[in-house]
């Protein structure tokens, strides 16, 4: 039983899932392959990377879908690099994009500049015409250590934005509280978030959905279609074909989801509901 889902206007026991498509605007593959998850498949929301090269592309195909703002600190391909808009230079490693891992963001990032980039990176998606509808963090970068934690949370609270955050055993994980700190500030979050490790969703998704608890749980995928382009620069390639599929071939998923009392929502109405508590 949860209060978040009385909160936006479901019984208290009631199975609710987000099913968010990451890393809009990554590539052309995965700008058709989410917006085709949006459109003709199960998924309820996506996050874009303003900084990648093709997120330009992504707000050209833009629809008035639920999308929101994947901040991104890291370029985590060898061969594929993206970095900051600002051109913040504590952001930057020595390939001139973002740093590839999380700890090297953590151990050289100027938290000013974190704040000045992840502002920019909201504001630049509304420029383009983006109804964003809610914030995460690209690899969990801003989650897992308080001072990054801190801008993510001010963001939410200036945007008057709900954010996805992990579960409680993350919280003894990076040694803080961030989801008591959120709830605090009146920012929504899911109950539940499902966390997949690497990328290839379909397992862990079919798994949950046979186990699925009463609230608002968010569960991720990464669609792309197969192109050449997809190939030549993400190892993980087949994985984001597969969840292509999987949250477009229907059938099976929509009956998993139909079996375990399920109901699809976005993250536009966890804003609304936020926005209506003031």
């Amino acid at each position: 039983m949860t209060e978040l889902a009385e909160l936006l206007g479901y019984p208290a026991d009631a199975r609710l899932v987000i099913l968010n498509c990451d890393d809009l605007g990554s590539s052309h593959a995965a700008n058709v392959g989410v917006y085709d998850a949006l459109r003709a498949g199960l998924a309820t929301s996506a996050t874009l990377m303003v900084p990648c090269p093709w997120a330009r592309e992504a707000a050209s195909r833009y629809r008035g879908e639920d999308v929101g703002v994947h901040l991104t600190l890291n370029a985590e391909y060898d061969l594929y690099r993206w970095g900051p808009i600002t051109h913040a230079p504590s952001l930057l490693d020595g390939d001139g994009g973002f740093p590839r891992t999380l700890d090297d963001v953590w151990d050289h990032a100027d938290v000013e500049e974190v704040r000045r980039e992840c502002r920019a990176q909201i504001e630049r998606a509304i420029y383009w015409g983006f109804d964003v509808s809610h914030l995460d963090s690209h690899m969990g970068t801003l989650q897992m250590r308080p001072e990054f934690f801190d801008v993510y949370l001010e963001l939410a609270i200036d945007f008057r934005l709900p954010f996805r955050l992990s579960g409680t055993s993350s919280e003894r994980v990076a040694g803080f509280p961030f989801r008591r700190l959120a709830a605090e500030e009146g920012v929504l979050f899911p109950d539940q978030f499902l966390h997949v490790a690497g990328v290839g969703s379909r397992r862990t998704i079919e798994g949950a959905l046979a186990d699925l608890r009463p609230g608002v749980t968010e569960m991720y995928v990464h669609p792309a279609i197969d192109t050449d382009e997809l190939r030549s620069f993400a190892p993980d390639w087949p994985a984001r074909v597969d969840d292509h599929e999987l949250v477009n071939a229907g059938g099976a998923l929509a009956a998993a989801a139909e079996r375990a009392g399920t109901t699809f929502i976005g993250y536009r109405s966890l804003r609304e509901a936020q926005r209506r508590r003031g």
